[in-house]
C-alpha cells in the first residue's frame, strides 16, 4: 500500500471518530431572512454571526470530520463584520446580505489578502488586481466574504479520471452526509460548505455540471443561470461559451436572494448585455404562491437512471401535479456532440487572457508555464491524475479556426434546437423536468461500491441545460442510503424566475432536504 493511501486512511479513521462528537450549531439551517430578523431585532450582530461560522469551519472543517470544503478564511471577515454593524446601528441596511456572510469559490478573483487559485499550487500568488464583478456586488449589497472554498482543481479540467473535490492546495473535500462519499464537482466545497452550515449562502461556478452536480450530491439547492446573466469577469475560466457563476443554498428562497445580488451587468463581460432587464429582486419576487398552476412541465428520463431514481422522478411529477401543474414525457435525453472540442479551445484562450491580465509579476504568464510547474511539483500535484486536457489545450490553434467553429456551432444547436427547444415546442411546455444525477459514489472507487454494486451510479441530466446556456435548478429529491439527490428544473433562456418559483413550490411540498450526519460509510 502507497504511503498516500495508507495516510488517507488513518485520516478517514480519525475523522470517523471526530464525527461521532460534532458540537451543535446555533445557527443550524437559518435562512437569510431568519438572520436579518435577528439582527433587525436587535439580538444578533454580524460580527457575532460571522464569528460564530469562523468557529463552525475551525469545529468540523479543520477538525472534527475534517471535511475541507473552506480553502482558505477571510483575515478581513471580522473588520468588515463590523463595518456592516457599524452602518445598520446608523440606520444604513444595505439590503437582505447586509451583514451576511458569504463563501465563494477559490475560481473567484478577489483583490484583498485573500489567493484566487483554483486549488493550484501554481497559482499562490497571483492575486488579480480587481475583484470579481459578482464580488463588487455582494459587498456593494453588504454581504461579508468570509472565505474561500475547496474545489476540484482547475474547475475539473486538468486531466484524465480527475477527483472531484480534490486539489493540491486545499486536499479531498469530503461528502458531509457519508464522509466517503464523493462531494461531486467542481463546486465541490460550496457545496459541502452549505449542506454542513459553513455558511449562510455560497457561490459556485459551472462549466458542465460544477454547480448542479455537488449540489444535487450534497443535499443543497444549486442554480445554474443562464450564460451572462452573472458577470464571469475575474473569474478563472474554462470555457466562455458555458461558464457563469451561481448560487448554493439550503433554501430555494436564500438562492433567490443571493441570485438577484449576483445578477447585472458588467462592460468587462459584454455576454451580460445580452440578459433582459429586470427589477431589482425579481428572482426573489417570482416565488409567489400558486406559482405552478396551469404551468405545463416536461418530464424527460436521463439515459442510465437506476430504477429507483426513475420512481422518485415518477413520484416528483405527482408532486407537480398536485400543485396544479400538467406534466407529460417528452421522451428521452437527446444526444450532444463536439463538447470537448469546444472546452479545449475555449480553454487555452480564456486562460491565457485571465493570465496575462494579472499583470508581469504574476508567477505563471501561460499554459505552458502551468504545465512545467506540474510536472515540476508532480509529487504535489500529479500524484493522483495527470494533466492530459492541459496538453491538449496547449496545442489548440485560435478562436478563429474552422475546427473550433464547427464544434461550437454542433454543440450549441444540438443542445438548442434539437435539444430543449425542440422538446419544449413540441409539447408546448413551460419548462422540463428530471434528476439531476445519480447518488455519490466512492471518492476513490474499489472494486465494488457497497451501495451500488460494481458499477458506480451513473446518469445526469444537466449537461444538456450546460451546453445551451440555459438555467437550471436543483433542488432535493430523496436519499439512497443516506445520499441524497435532486430533481431538477430546466428551461429556455432568461426563465430563472419561472423555474425557481417551481423550484420554491417542490421545494415547500417535499421538504426534502436533510441534515448531514456525517456518517463513515453507506451501506445497502
Amino acid at each position: 500500500m502507497r504511503l498516500r493511501h495508507l495516510f488517507a486512511l488513518i485520516t478517514l479513521t480519525l475523522t470517523v471518530a471526530a464525527a461521532e462528537s460534532t458540537p451543535p450549531f446555533r445557527f443550524a439551517g437559518a435562512t437569510i431572512e431568519d438572520l436579518q430578523a435577528r439582527m433587525r431585532a436587535g439580538t444578533l450582530t454580524a460580527r457575532e454571526l460571522t464569528a460564530a461560522y469562523l468557529e463552525r469551519i475551525d469545529q468540523i472543517d479543520r477538525a472534527g470530520p475534517t471535511l475541507r470544503a473552506v480553502i482558505e478564511v477571510n483575515p478581513e471577515a471580522m473588520e468588515i463584520a463590523a463595518a456592516r454593524d457599524a452602518e445598520r446601528a446608523q440606520g444604513h441596511v444595505r439590503g437582505l446580505l447586509h451583514g451576511i456572510p458569504v463563501l465563494i469559490k477559490d475560481n473567484i478573483g478577489t483583490a484583498d489578502r485573500m489567493e484566487t487559485t483554483a486549488g493550484s499550487l501554481a497559482m499562490i500568488g497571483a492575486r488579480p488586481p480587481r475583484d470579481a464583478h459578482l464580488v463588487t456586488r455582494l459587498r456593494a449589497a453588504g454581504a461579508i466574504i468570509l472565505g474561500k472554498t475547496n474545489l476540484s482543481e482547475w474547475a475539473n479540467y486538468r486531466g484524465n479520471r480527475s477527483i472531484s473535490g480534490w486539489s493540491g492546495r486545499g486536499g479531498q473535500t469530503l461528502n458531509p452526509h457519508v464522509l466517503d462519499r464523493s462531494p461531486s464537482g467542481s463546486s465541490s466545497g460550496s457545496a459541502v460548505a452549505v449542506a454542513a452550515d459553513l455558511c449562510v449562502v455560497a457561490v459556485g461556478t459551472e462549466t458542465n455540471g460544477s454547480i448542479i452536480s455537488p449540489a444535487s450530491v450534497c443535499g443543497v439547492v444549486g442554480v445554474k443561470p443562464t450564460v451572462g446573466l452573472v458577470s464571469r469577469s475575474v473569474i478563472i475560466p474554462i470555457a466562455a461559451s458555458y461558464d457563469t457563476a451561481g448560487p448554493m443554498a439550503r433554501t430555494v428562497r436564500d438562492a433567490a436572494i443571493l441570485l438577484d445580488a449576483l445578477a447585472g451587468p458588467d462592460e468587462a463581460d459584454p455576454i451580460t448585455r445580452a440578459a433582459p432587464a429586470r427589477p431589482s429582486g425579481d428572482h426573489l419576487a417570482a416565488l409567489q404562491p400558486g406559482a405552478l398552476r396551469g404551468k405545463r412541465v416536461g418530464m424527460l428520463r436521463a439515459p442510465s437512471i437506476r430504477p429507483n431514481l426513475d420512481a422518485s422522478l415518477t413520484a416528483a411529477a405527482d408532486v407537480l401535479r398536485r400543485l396544479g401543474a400538467q406534466v407529460v414525457e417528452v421522451g428521452a435525453m437527446p444526444a450532444g456532440g463536439r463538447v470537448s472540442e469546444v472546452l479545449s479551445f475555449e480553454f487555452k484562450a480564456g486562460l491565457e487572457s485571465y493570465l496575462q491580465a494579472l499583470g508581469p509579476q504574476a508567477p505563471m504568464r501561460s499554459l505552458a508555464d502551468l504545465i512545467r510547474f506540474n510536472l515540476e511539483r508532480a509529487a504535489d500535484e500529479l500524484m493522483w491524475f495527470g494533466q492530459q486536457d492541459f496538453i491538449a489545450a496547449q496545442a489548440r490553434g485560435p478562436l478563429t479556426d474552422p475546427t473550433y467553429l464547427k464544434a461550437r456551432e454542433t454543440a450549441q444547436r444540438r443542445a438548442r434546437d434539437e435539444g430543449i427547444d425542440a422538446m419544449l415546442a413540441r409539447e408546448g411546455c413551460d419548462f422540463l423536468l428530471t434528476v439531476a444525477t445519480a447518488p455519490a459514489g466512492l471518492i476513490r472507487r474499489g472494486t465494488e461500491d457497497p451501495v451500488f454494486g460494481a458499477d458506480a451510479p451513473a446518469g445526469a441530466a444537466y449537461g444538456l441545460a450546460a451546453v445551451a446556456g440555459y438555467p437550471s435548478v436543483t433542488v432535493p429529491l430523496g436519499q439512497i442510503s443516506g445520499l441524497p439527490y435532486g430533481v431538477l428544473f430546466f428551461g429556455p433562456a432568461w426563465s430563472e424566475p419561472t423555474l425557481l418559483a417551481a423550484a420554491a413550490e417542490f421545494e415547500g411540498a417535499t421538504l426534502a432536504r436533510r441534515v448531514p450526519e456525517f456518517k463513515a460509510t453507506a451501506g445497502r
